[in-house]
């Protein structure tokens, strides 16, 4: 699809629909796209490449913008190999080009490419400019957002910054939907960039130095009006502070009477004025949509089968991914079922231990099998005291 940013920086990114895993764990029903940029001036420069499997078309695309110009530059932002897996291909087509990037860029590229740069790498550092004429780029260091080479460039003429994979989300850029950028950019951020918070938080105080009118990411929508949603949403992430009100209830369930309780509960948090009640079966549900959920809400319930004196591997599976991220600044209230043994709060508990600032409900319930009228009695109780 044909997008102008400016009448001088082009769009030349693709969209990637046959994909049906992200980084090979994320579902993306609705695909996923690699973006990059053009920026025509005295001098030109690509701002970053695709994934290789999409090099052709990406080829095609930039040499329509180039229209029979040679590019000076390509600025390399992250080297992930959904950005950098055309840099080969590009640097060869166009051998006087020079490449742009951080100390640890090329370092890194130096273990991807097996590509003589003798003479091409212009090294920038923390604040280093580049003038294209009227253009003049700036770049901003990002370690570890969520890469330790990512840098971000700032354009000081147009106002537009290259944000890498900060602001991006999930989705091609033809099939964008109806439930807006949000969702998908919640669980973009949460599943790739969520461990870190205080680097996000870090480059987030860089840009409101910076006088932003338009976000160019690598991934998703250009963001152009606004755009204090967009950061706003990203501080509020950054720092692990609920977006808003309301609890997850995340189940694993063996024979379906862990799943009954979690219902239940579910069913009696909405009639208490709970407000968002999000229910998950984390043996069949997208886990990264669960994962999405814990850190929207302010509240969570887990719900699970204890399983070879443990806990039930669905659910241990979640909180592994919830303490990779840095879950944290959360109300937790714990269900466990056991025929003979129950052991999933204990286990439960065990793997979210050190986790910041998580305060358990004093009430649990445990399940001896099936539901009886007893533990409906004690969920209420439960919902009561999560919801205080």
């Amino acid at each position: 699809m044909e997008i102008k940013i400016t009448e001088s920086i082009h769009y030349v990114g693709v969209d990637d629909k046959t994909i049906d895993l992200f980084e090979s764990q994320y579902l993306v029903p609705e695909g996923v796209s690699y973006n990059s940029y053009v920026i025509l001036d005295d001098q030109i420069a690509v701002m970053d490449t695709v994934d290789g499997r999409l090099t052709k078309e990406w080829i095609e695309k930039t040499e329509g913008v180039l229209a029979g110009r040679t590019p000076d530059y390509l600025v390399i932002s992250h080297m992930e190999p959904d950005h950098s897996g055309s840099i080969c291909a590009l640097a060869e087509k166009y051998p006087q080009m020079r490449l742009v990037g951080n100390a640890k860029t090329f370092s890194m590229m130096e273990r991807f490419f097996d590509l003589d740069l003798e003479g091409r790498k212009v090294v920038v550092k923390e604040g280093d400019t580049l003038n294209l004429g009227k253009h003049t780029l700036q770049f901003f260091m990002a370690p570890m957002v969520h890469w330790p080479e990512v840098m971000v460039t700032y354009e000081q003429w147009e106002k537009v910054l290259f944000s890498a994979d900060g602001f991006g989300k999930f989705g091609a850029l033809d099939a964008e939907g109806d439930e807006g950028w949000a969702c998908e950019a919640r669980r973009y951020y949460f599943n790739i960039v969520g461990k870190y918070g205080a680097q996000v938080q870090a480059l987030l105080k860089k840009a409101a130095g910076l006088d932003i009118q338009v976000i160019c990411p690598l991934h998703g929508p250009i963001l152009r009006d606004n755009l204090g949603y967009y950061l706003g949403l990203y501080d509020t992430w950054s720092s692990y502070r609920p977006e808003e009100e309301g609890v997850t209830v995340a189940y694993a369930s063996i024979h379906g009477n862990t799943a009954k309780a979690a219902k239940k509960l579910a069913q009696i948090l909405k009639e208490m004025g709970a407000g968002k009640v999000e229910l998950f079966d984390l043996s069949r549900c997208d886990m990264a949509e669960a994962v999405e959920s814990a850190f929207q809400l302010d509240k969570m319930v887990l719900a699970a089968a204890t399983y070879d004196g443990g806990v039930f591997p669905p659910m241990e599976d979640f909180l592994h991914h919830l303490k990779a991220k840095a879950y944290q600044n959360r109300r937790i209230g714990l269900v466990e079922n056991g025929s003979w043994g129950p052991m999933a709060i204990k286990a439960m508990k065990g793997i979210l231990e050190g986790s910041k600032d998580l305060s358990f409900c004093e009430k649990t319930v445990t399940i001896r099998s099936a539901m009886k009228a007893e533990d409906e009695v004690s969920l209420r109780e439960l919902a009561e005291e999560i919801l205080v």
